[in-house]
Order: C-alpha cells, then structure tokens, then sequence
C-alpha cells in the first residue's frame, strides 16, 4: 500500500498536477470600466500562482503591481508605493532583486482583455510577508522593469497612472 502511495505521488509531481493548494486570494478590480478578477493560489510551498482576466483595458501591455496598502479610501491613490519590504528596486518579474510586488506586464488584447496567468516565487499569503490585505493595481502604461532612462523607472517602472485597483483578501473556499 505504501509503495502504491508513493507511486500515485511521484506520478502528480512528475506530471506537474497541484494535489492540494495551500491557500487562495482573490482580488477584484471595477474601477475607469476596467473589470475583472484575480486569484493568488499557493502551490507547492513556496510558490504563488496568480490567474484570472481583466477586460476593459486598452489594447497593449500594462503594468501589473502589487502595492503596500489596502486602503481605498482615496481610490486606486492611497494604496501606497510598490510592496517592497525589502528595500530593493523596481524590476521585472525575472529580476533576481526586486519589489515583491513587481508582476511586470499584462497585455489586453483586441477586444481589450488580458489573461493573467503567472507564477512567482516572492509572492506570500501567510506569514510575515503575506500580501492579504495589499492590493492589486494595473497602470496605464507599459512597465519597463526598471530598465529605462526615466526618473521612476527604479521606482515604479515608469508605469503611468493608476487605472484599476482592488484589495487581496483571503477567497471563501480557501
């Protein structure tokens, strides 16, 4: 019975199948017509997988953050900088040392939908560093991870304005 067990689990790991989610955050957006709905999943323990779709966006890319506060009491403004609690600057999702909170860029199609679909490995829903209670923001623009010549690019990408924004809390069925 043993050895079946340890076959049956070898067999998700090898073919890549979650057995069993560690915990899940949703985020809503509906702000400017932008709408939309993201879910954070942790998987495998130290990874968190962020899905969903946003309609109503322009077509092209856009940059996608998650920033420090949850307050929206001033709208998508009083959300705070970029989550970075450890002091580091602006980059891609890619970049070995970068905000937790830089997811990069989206792109919306067309018809002005984007298919969100990332994994990343600093993003946390437990613990000292979880994002519950942050929020999620989409920007007007193109992120350009930290690499342009603008006066913000190591701060926030050179990203634009704030066009969509919710707040992460834990998801019913977590």
């Amino acid at each position: 019975m043993i050895i079946l067990i340890l076959l049956i689990s070898f067999f998700f790991f090898i073919v890549g199948i979650r057995v069993m989610s560690l915990g899940k955050a949703v985020c809503v957006l509906d702000e400017n017509n932008v709408k939309g709905t993201i879910y954070l999943e942790e998987i495998d323990g130290n990874k968190t997988h962020i899905y969903g779709k946003i309609m109503g966006l322009k077509k092209g890319k856009h940059g996608f953050h998650i920033h420090e506060y949850g307050d929206l009491t001033d709208g998508c403004i009083s959300l705070g900088g970029h989550y970075n609690p450890f002091e580091r600057i602006h980059g891609g999702p890619d970049t070995k040392k970068r905000h937790v909170g830089d997811l990069g860029n989206i792109t919306a199609n067309k018809n002005g939908v984007a298919h969100i679909n990332i994994v990343d490995n600093l993003i946390k829903l437990r613990g000292k560093y979880s994002v519950i209670g942050r929020s999620l923001v989409v920007h007007e623009d193109e992120d350009d991870l930290g690499m342009g010549q603008h006066k913000d690019s190591h701060t926030t990408g050179h990203s634009g304005k704030r066009i969509a924004c919710g707040v992460i809390g834990y998801a019913s069925n977590h």
